[in-house]
């Protein structure tokens, strides 16, 4: 038996979430009550690795785990997923890139949470434009510091807890795989 929702009500909403409690009828046929975040809008991750192999991770200030080491990323905002990616890289690490692959699909906290994301890695990496703007968007965001990694060595940072966000996690593991790294 699925699961089966009686009713649905908002109990919270802003501009990037919306939180519903649903009265449902659990697998095992009890009535029950579930909590649901949606997010808005997908989001994006990016694995952006230079011809060195390494990979860029952006130190986050987080508000509810503060500081995270992470792949540069952030919600679509709407647009498609690829150009918000670009959006991303550019606005996040000041960076462009001539090469794009999709390499992997995942939902967030997916037993609470409706929050589809997309992840690319972007290769081909160059300087963009517009640095002023940078280190405006850097510093509304919580982004701190930069650092460039090699692939294996991320992957390690990962293992060992030193990356505990679990969709830069995901993402290596994503581009990782197309790269051939876990064969």
């Amino acid at each position: 038996m699925a699961w089966q929702t009686r009713t649905s009500r908002t109990v919270y909403a802003n501009r990037w979430i919306r939180v519903r409690e649903d009265a449902v009828v659990m697998p095992d046929g009890a009535d029950g009550v579930y909590g649901v975040v949606e997010v808005r809008h997908p989001a994006v991750f990016v694995v952006a690795l230079d011809d060195a192999g390494r990979v860029l991770l952006v130190e986050v200030e987080r508000y509810t785990v503060g500081r995270s080491w992470e792949v540069v990323a952030g919600g679509t905002d709407g647009e498609d997923p690829l150009a918000a990616a670009r959006r991303e890289l550019r606005e996040e690490a000041g960076l462009e890139a001539d090469e794009w692959s999709e390499v992997g699909r995942m939902d967030a906290l997916n037993g609470i949470c409706v929050a589809p994301e997309h992840v690319f890695l972007a290769r081909g990496l160059r300087a963009a434009a517009g640095a002023g703007e940078l280190a405006r968007t850097q510093r509304e965001e919580g982004i701190g510091a930069t650092r460039w990694v090699p692939f294996g060595d991320a992957v390690a940072m990962a293992a060992a807890g030193e990356i505990r966000d679990g969709e830069t996690v995901a993402a290596l593991a994503f581009a990782g795989a197309r790269l051939g790294r876990f064969a």
